[in-house]
């Protein structure tokens, strides 16, 4: 339909948001940068030590993996030192399980911003990952300390971090936009987040090898997408002793673009009623 004035034209197109909406993404990247910024400032507001929570909390997880498995279950971490080993498992599992917890809730965090003006709305939950990706690397820094404690050098190997680091962004925002778009319409899921957070920190390979898995067990242990994830930070930061299981790698992989697509179409398929739910 097409309203002319002397003025101005003003033109209404019947689907309009279906036919541009990845080029709306595109054109919507200044709220997203605006969304990332705003969680990074708020983040650690009115807090005493302010950011170094982003390095405590690693910290002192790596204590308690370390006493747990280390020295209580002695479970072998071959030729490394076990906080090292723990802390390498940390750094991707830190990321991955802080960003779907910021990713499952954004959707309600916003609900004022989403009820009233339209955008993408894959911008709030692609958004609230990057705060998780700035303690990330603060942690990283702790870890360079404890490799020239242990007098470890690491290889060229380091330069497939950034690979891993976006292997681990696709991990979270798959299964953060399944939660996100579920909790709109499903409050109960804001409890179900923190259990899989701490279910999956004990499942997946963070505080021990995952070459103690038993060989009949490990490529059904691989579904685990953060499997193979952690075997690969741990392979590119610590070298080769730190093997990667590449048949247990590769069904991660599947895994993990198994729940980015279909959590990119189920998060298509609600976004409309978002509005009139939230």
């Amino acid at each position: 339909m097409k309203l002319e004035s002397s003025e101005f034209d003003l033109v209404i197109e019947a689907g309009r948001t279906e036919r541009h909406y990845w080029m709306d993404l595109w054109r919507y990247r200044e709220l997203f940068y605006f969304l990332a910024w705003r969680d990074i400032l708020v983040r650690y507001k009115q807090t005493v030590i302010g950011i170094a929570w982003a390095l405590i909390r690693p910290v002192l997880a790596m204590l308690v993996l370390t006493v747990v498995f280390g020295k209580l279950a002695r479970l072998p971490s071959g030729d490394f030192p076990y906080p090292i080993l723990v802390f390498c498992g940390l750094l991707p599992w830190q990321f991955f399980s802080s960003s779907l917890s910021e990713s499952s809730n954004s959707l309600i965090a916003n609900s004022n911003l989403i009820s009233k003006v339209y955008f993408p709305r894959l911008v709030v939950p692609a958004s609230a990952v990057i705060t998780s990706l700035v303690d990330f690397l603060i942690a990283s820094g702790f870890l360079a300390v404890l490799m020239m404690w242990y007098q470890l050098v690491p290889d060229w190997r380091t330069v497939t971090l950034p690979l891993f680091i976006t292997i681990t962004f696709v991990a979270a925002i798959g299964p953060g936009m399944w939660l996100a778009a579920l909790n709109v319409k499903y409050r109960d899921f804001r409890y179900v987040v923190p259990f899989l957070v701490q279910f999956g920190l004990y499942f997946s390979p963070v505080g021990f090898s995952s070459s103690v898995v038993p060989d009949s067990w490990r490529l059904i242990y691989y579904l685990n997408p953060m499997a193979g994830v952690i075997d690969g930070f741990r392979w590119a930061i610590l070298g080769p002793p730190a093997a990667i299981f590449l048949p247990g790698f590769c069904i991660s992989m599947v895994m993990i673009v198994l729940l980015a697509v279909t959590g990119v179409w189920y998060f298509r398929s609600t976004e409309r009623a978002f509005a009139d739910v939230i």
